[in-house]
Formats: structure tokens, sequence, C-alpha cells
């Protein structure tokens, strides 16, 4: 096995790509690893992330018109962008999205979707044995069920993916607070998806924005 370590191996957002596959109604009634309401959330999030970064992404469905539309609180995010809709359970073997990846000319895969044993293990497996850097963003993917999922990382880590949660993704694309331009844009991410460390952050600018007293 060859491990992931070293400078290098960390996250650039000017060599990431995100493909955001399957985001719709149908399969998130059935997610039962995560509380729905999280998964929205943290997809939200993460794609806030990326376009805060620059990072391109990627929105797919698979047979919208039966499976329901992108969910809006990601589409919001990136209006007027085309929703590639494919019949194929495989993303990677869409040869539109997968275009649309190669015409970026990055290598840093990130992939999020629902199921992560279906919709996520497929085209990280497949892009993985294609030459691919490819992580998964575990916490804005969900399975059927914790069982579901978890087997599903287990698998992709096997096959050598990488695996983060959104936030964690998010600050390694950041690396340096001195990034000021793009410290500002997280930070106002972070206050409306990164649930306690964003109410945190409110807090401490309340206090330090509040005079004390002069009788202390």
């Amino acid at each position: 096995m060859s491990f992931r370590n070293g400078l290098a191996s960390l996250l650039r957002p000017e060599d990431s790509v995100l493909v955001l596959i399957d985001h719709q109604p149908y399969q998130l009634a059935n997610v039962n690893s995560h509380e729905p309401q999280m998964v929205i959330n943290n997809t939200a999030g993460l794609a806030k992330a990326a376009k805060a970064f620059g990072v391109p992404t990627i929105l797919t469905t698979v047979i919208a018109a039966r499976g329901g539309a992108l969910f809006p609180q990601i589409t919001e995010v990136f209006p007027g962008q085309e929703v590639i809709d494919r019949t194929f359970i495989n993303t990677w073997e869409d040869r539109k999205v997968v275009g649309a990846v190669e015409a970026t000319g990055r290598k840093q895969l990130v992939i999020a979707g629902l199921w992560t044993e279906v919709c996520v293990a497929m085209p990280t497996i497949q892009a993985l044995g294609e030459g691919w850097d490819v992580t998964v963003v575990t916490d804005a993917s969900g399975g059927v069920s914790v069982e579901a999922h978890l087997v599903a990382i287990q698998r992709m880590i096997a096959a050598g993916a990488n695996m983060m949660t959104w936030l964690a993704l998010a600050a390694e694309w950041q690396r340096d607070w001195a990034r000021a331009e793009q410290a500002a844009a997280l930070t106002n991410v972070i206050t409306q998806h990164a649930g306690g460390s964003g109410i945190a952050y409110l807090w401490e600018q309340q206090l330090l924005n509040t005079p004390v007293p002069a009788a202390a």
C-alpha cells in the first residue's frame, strides 16, 4: 500500500475539482446513516466553501424527472449552472460529467453524494483506477444505513481513496489564515454551516465589540 502523506498530499484549491452527485429528494428519503438535515447543511457548506476558494464544481443528478431536482441549497450557490442529468448509476461512466471534470485540468477529485455505497463508491473506485487522486467528503454523503455508509468507506479506502469531512476540507484549502480574502469568505460559510463553531465565532465578535463598563 502506498501511504498518503507529506505536504504534497494535502488538498489545494487550485488543484481541486468538486463533483456533487445525486443530492436529490428520492435518495435523501432513505438516508439513514445521518440525520437528513445534517446532510443538506453539510453539502451546502461544502458547495459554498468550493465557491469561496474558486474550486470548479460539477453538479449532477440521476433521472431527475423521477428522483427530483438537486437540493435548492446547492443550486442557489451556483445560479444558472447546468446540472448534468444522467442515466448511468455510476457517474464516472457518463462522458459528459467526466469531460466536464477533465476540462478543468485538475487532478485532485473531490466527491460527495447520495448514496455512499452506490453513487459515491462506484465513481470513486473507477476514477482511482484511472489515476485520479480522489477524496470523498463523508459527511456530505450518506447511505441507506450506518453499515452501508461505513462499509462503503472501508471499500473506498482499500481502493486508495482519501476520506475527509467538509470542514476539514475547507481548512485544508485555506491552509494559511494570511490568505485574507479567502479567510473572510470561509468565515462567512462557517458562521452559516459549522454549528457550534460558527456560533462561537459570532459570540467572540460580540465580546470583542462590547465596551467594558467604566466601573470595571
